[in-house]
């Protein structure tokens, strides 16, 4: 007979645990929990050639600084808040 494997549990909203550290170069599981999204919707990313990755043989890394770039490049604000930012 097949043992069950036990999920973690859920935790509230906002009370994830990380740890202390994330490193300079992270897998796909730990980017994953890095930006809150599933595996898949990585793999999609990297097909679509929309988030900076490095393939070493069959394994995907990627670069805590990339990664931050790209997020902060990507942000979507505001109409209100781009006004601000231009004058009126």
């Amino acid at each position: 007979m097949k043992k069950k494997r036990r999920l973690p549990r859920a935790q509230p909203a906002g009370t994830q645990s990380f740890p202390s550290e994330t490193p300079e170069v992270m897998d796909i599981k730990r980017l994953a929990r890095y930006l809150g999204i599933g595996r898949s919707k990585i793999y999609g990313l990297i097909r679509q050639k929309k988030i900076p990755a490095s393939r070493i043989g069959r394994q995907y890394r990627f670069s805590k600084p990339l990664i931050d770039a790209w997020l902060k490049e990507n942000l979507i604000i505001s109409h209100e808040s781009q006004m601000g930012l231009f004058g009126r």
